[in-house]
């Protein structure tokens, strides 16, 4: 998904319960026929582990005729992580990947030294219309694989791990988390989970982890005498040992992992830890240096004045 600029979330400080650091709430806004939350960065949280970025996308019930369409855009020093609850999207970028995203798959693209993507409503769903939901993250690459080769992995639902945390069923898919690790490749240790807890479960938040936190997705969860709704990240105070406990019947998302090595800069949809690499990818971009979308060359993103 490509980055426009937005009115930053809102974030607030949370001094009644120790374990939770602070609660962001999603800020929304519409792209073309769907919504977004945008939740990463925020004003006083810029990462959560390695996660720069984190869109919720619906859901939306799109009519006949409507579709996601974010045309081909770059990326750099990054890595871009889609999944999906419902709908599907299909993925195609300057190497040559061409595939549809189905709910519960895991797609990792990492961009490393430059990539171009695109990602629409496959063309059956145009004419009978579709849901969609679900989130993109961005994450940051250790300095030392900034630069790496550009790359593509899909890993499909059956191939993800499952847990069973008392009532509540955990997938695990990138990174580690509750005793089981995905085979998504990842470049930093890092955690991302799908956790559907029924009404009144209690989940222990992974303690392995230095920084972490919680998004809901829908229903809402209790830790301590903190009430998160859906829409809002609970990020956790490192060291504690957190307790969430279901109001109704939630689904959440859990990420994070070890703090990244430095400051990272994010200008549109290029994240570096040199400005001067973004001022580069922006003359790339405009000059027409970045390799085209095979199957998706006629469009393009321009760069933001």
């Amino acid at each position: 998904m490509s980055w426009i600029e937005t009115p930053e979330p809102v974030s607030i400080r949370c001094d009644s319960t120790p374990a939770v650091e602070m609660i962001i709430e999603a800020r929304p806004r519409r792209i073309d026929s769907f919504s977004v939350g945008r939740v990463l960065p925020a004003a006083t949280r810029r990462l959560v582990g390695p996660f720069i970025f984190f869109d919720h996308f619906g859901p939306d019930q799109l009519a006949p005729g409507q579709a996601m369409d974010v045309r081909p855009h770059p990326h750099i020093n990054l890595a871009t992580v889609t999944y999906l609850f419902e709908g599907e999207v299909t993925h195609r970028d300057s190497l040559g990947s061409y595939q549809v995203i189905r709910p519960g798959a895991i797609n990792w693209m990492t961009a490393g030294r430059g990539i171009v993507h695109s990602e629409r409503t496959p063309p059956q769903l145009r004419t009978t219309g579709s849901r969609l939901h679900g989130i993109q993250l961005w994450v940051a690459l250790p300095k030392e694989h900034e630069e790496t080769k550009p790359d593509f992995h899909h890993h499909p639902a059956e191939t993800l791990p499952q847990r069973q945390e008392a009532e509540v069923r955990l997938r695990v898919l990138a990174g580690s988390a509750y005793g089981a690790t995905s085979p998504v490749p990842t470049f930093s240790p890092l955690f991302l989970v799908d956790a559907s807890l029924p009404a009144g479960s209690v989940l222990p938040v992974p303690p392995e982890h230095r920084e972490r936190s919680a998004y809901v997705i829908e229903g809402a969860v209790v830790c301590g005498a903190e009430r998160i709704e859906a829409q809002r990240m609970i990020v956790f105070a490192p060291g504690a040992t957190p307790l969430l406990r279901a109001g109704p019947a939630s689904r959440l998302v859990l990420l994070g992992g070890a703090p990244i090595d430095g400051p990272r800069h994010i200008w549109w949809n290029f994240v570096s830890s040199s400005k001067e690499r973004i001022e580069q990818a922006k003359r790339d971009w405009t000059e027409g240096r970045f390799q085209k979308v095979p199957g998706d060359e006629k469009e393009f993103i321009p760069l933001p004045e």
